[in-house]
């Protein structure tokens, strides 16, 4: 999961499709990153660990870091939370990106709408509580897609 600090969109994605993962229990390993490595070492925003927690998840564990382009040798799948962080991804990568192991997060959700979840940064408490709903929205949906797959219950698959 990977937005541009890993300090609001990219921590509750972590900790809700990683939450969700366990109760479907699937053996995932998920993470997240930030592209712009400005909050490197910091913990979650407190409004993301807030609505998280309201959520019964803790993402208070989890420290921002940069992604790197070594990432795509380690994940097998990689989630950009815009379209803006997906680029950033591309230039980050070179000539490591992988387009199959990348997609905008929302497609799994809605296919071909290339939608963001929007920054919640800037705003008050309720942008928050919207793209916790839309993340959790599309994890779901995740979940769904690899629960009714051929993949055997004890594959371990590594998201970022």
């Amino acid at each position: 999961m990977v937005c541009l600090g890993n300090i609001c969109r990219s921590p509750l994605a972590e900790g809700i499709l990683q939450q969700k993962a366990f109760a479907a229990g699937l053996n995932w390993s998920v993470e997240s990153a930030g592209t712009n490595g400005y909050h490197n070492g910091e913990a979650p925003h407190h409004l993301s660990q807030k609505i998280a927690r309201l959520n019964g998840i803790d993402i208070t564990h989890q420290r921002s870091r940069k992604f790197i382009a070594a990432d795509f040798e380690v994940y097998d799948k990689i989630y950009a939370l815009a379209g803006d962080v997906l680029n950033e991804i591309r230039h980050i990568a070179k000539s490591k990106y992988d387009p199959v192991k990348t997609d905008l997060l929302m497609n799994e959700l809605y296919p071909g709408k290339d939608m963001d979840v929007p920054d919640p940064w800037y705003g008050p408490e309720p942008g928050y509580h919207d793209v916790y709903k839309m993340i959790a929205e599309a994890c779901d949906a995740i979940i769904e897609k690899y629960t009714t797959s051929q993949l055997p219950a004890d594959t371990t698959l590594q998201y970022k």
